[in-house]
């Protein structure tokens, strides 16, 4: 990973003209490792922007630059583009006509499933979060991480790390995590307005989440999904049904955990987690969606039961390869 980030620093240092783009339907990791690069592009007096298909949810506007996020329409084209987070160039959404339109790219992530479709690629797959290859980066320019970069990177590896609990938390993720709080991010703060602070709509579109679950396999796969009517019965909108996949994975005895939204008609995106064994990524890519071991998604085009049919089958399949591990 030094080697790829040296490239990339390399070309940062040199060149002007930068947009920052992270995926659609942006979480943490993305938000935070994107705010802290744009953040970092400044400090060092570039030319930049930081772009995003959609808004940045109500759980992470209150990161420094959360307001600076440009609409792929109301960004400009620049000679260098950076894609951080997204695991493939489809994830960009509507973004991609500014990355296709520069002239020269980068694409800086974590995901195993992604083939490095920039002219340089930074892909770690043992990396805990973007933001910690985004930190490494910043160690070799000439950038002070302060308190608004700090709070930025911590926030996109204490989200991807589920507060540090999953397993890819590794030494190398908490020493960088330790010199984030050193620089000033404040861990209470952050987990406050992350974790605690769940709007009342968000809490009954759980209850309905939660209401509408089933299990397969003999308990070891649990799956839910939530309607546009939902949605609008509550007044919430997508961010809102962040962390029901979790809700559903915690359960005693589940290894996989399914959450399948309705994004328009006939269209379904279907969010993966895992336990212990099983390799959602791989039932991703079936889907046409791709992600990590233990969390991965893809989106379905077909009928609702159509979509639950399909990830319920492949699940049970993933399941097969390490049932005797579980």
């Amino acid at each position: 990973m030094q080697d790829m980030l040296r490239n990339i620093a390399a070309l940062i240092d040199e060149k002007d003209g930068f947009t920052v783009i992270t995926h659609v339907s942006p979480d943490g990791d993305a938000l935070g490792s994107s705010f802290a690069l744009y953040g970092a592009l400044l400090q060092l007096g570039k030319r930049a922007q930081v772009v995003c298909e959609d808004e940045v949810p109500r759980a992470y506007r209150f990161l420094p630059w959360a307001e600076a996020v440009l609409t792929p329409e109301n960004a400009l084209q620049t000679e260098y583009v950076i894609s951080v987070d997204c695991a493939d160039r489809q994830r960009l959404g509507s973004a991609v006509r500014l990355f296709d339109g520069a002239q020269d790219t980068v694409n800086i992530d974590h995901h195993g499933t992604n083939i490095g479709f920039a002219a340089h690629n930074a892909v770690a797959p043992k990396a805990a979060a973007a933001g910690e290859m985004i930190a490494a980066l910043l160690a070799m320019l000439p950038v002070r991480v302060d308190e608004s970069i700090a709070t930025c990177l911590y926030t996109a590896i204490m989200t991807d790390t589920g507060n540090f609990a999953y397993n890819n938390t590794k030494p190398e993720t908490l020493r960088c995590a330790a010199a984030l709080l050193a620089a000033g991010a404040d861990n209470t703060d952050i987990y406050r307005r992350i974790y605690a602070a769940v709007p009342y709509r968000k809490q009954k579109l759980m209850g309905c989440a939660l209401s509408n679950m089933t299990l397969f396999a003999e308990g070891k796969i649990a799956l839910t999904y939530l309607h546009l009517a939902d949605y609008e019965r509550y007044g919430a909108e997508s961010a809102d049904s962040d962390g029901v996949v979790e809700r559903l994975r915690d359960i005693e005895g589940v290894e996989i955990a399914v959450f399948i939204r309705e994004q328009a008609e006939n269209v379904y995106k279907v969010s993966m987690r895992s336990k212990i064994a099983a390799d959602v990524s791989r039932v991703a890519a079936e889907l046409g969606g791709g992600g990590h071991k233990h969390a991965a998604g893809g989106t379905v085009h077909g009928t609702a039961t159509e979509t639950q049919a399909k990830t319920v089958a492949l699940c049970e399949s993933a399941l097969k390869e390490v049932w005797k591990e579980l």
